[in-house]
């Protein structure tokens, strides 16, 4: 190998590291990093959660659906659960990281749903927190709201 091009792999190697250390601090503070679609830990609607109003329910699935809660934000899995006292909508998450979960959920399941009671474009809805399924928990929040696929968590 001549020098000259040592060099230049040597220079595209740095490059890349400085990129990638970049990249991981922008993602770390909250800016510039926009792979989260909307869903990110300090984002508006993720503020809707709040512990305060958490409370379980039980019902039926009557719909899964695609919806997208705000402008600017990557759909997310919204569910129809009729309970004895009505039919409520359930915010689920982001539809990239649901639709990769093992637990399928599906149009008539029973579901126990434990989230966060909030007013959503003017009505009632429940942004959940675990869903349960059989003998299965699919925990989507812990107790303060923060998102399973938000990854780290600032301390």
């Amino acid at each position: 190998m001549s020098k000259g091009r040592g060099k230049v792999i040597v220079g595209v190697m740095a490059a890349a590291l400085w990129l990638l250390g970049a990249t991981t601090v922008e993602a770390q503070t909250g800016r510039g990093w926009r792979g989260s679609g909307g869903w990110g830990t300090g984002a508006q609607y993720q503020r809707m959660f709040d512990p305060g109003t958490v409370e379980t329910l039980a019902g039926e699935v009557t719909s899964v659906a695609r919806m997208v809660p705000r402008k600017g934000m990557s759909s997310g899995i919204h569910l129809q659960l009729k309970t004895e006292t009505g039919t409520l909508p359930v915010h689920l998450g982001p539809a990239w990281y649901i639709e990769r979960l093992d637990m399928k959920i599906v149009k008539g399941d029973k579901l126990e749903i434990k989230g966060s009671r909030v007013t959503f474009e003017g009505k009632p809805a429940i942004i959940a927190a675990e869903v349960a399924k059989g003998d299965g928990v699919l925990v989507l929040r812990d107790a303060s709201g923060i998102p399973a696929w938000a990854g780290w968590r600032k301390r």
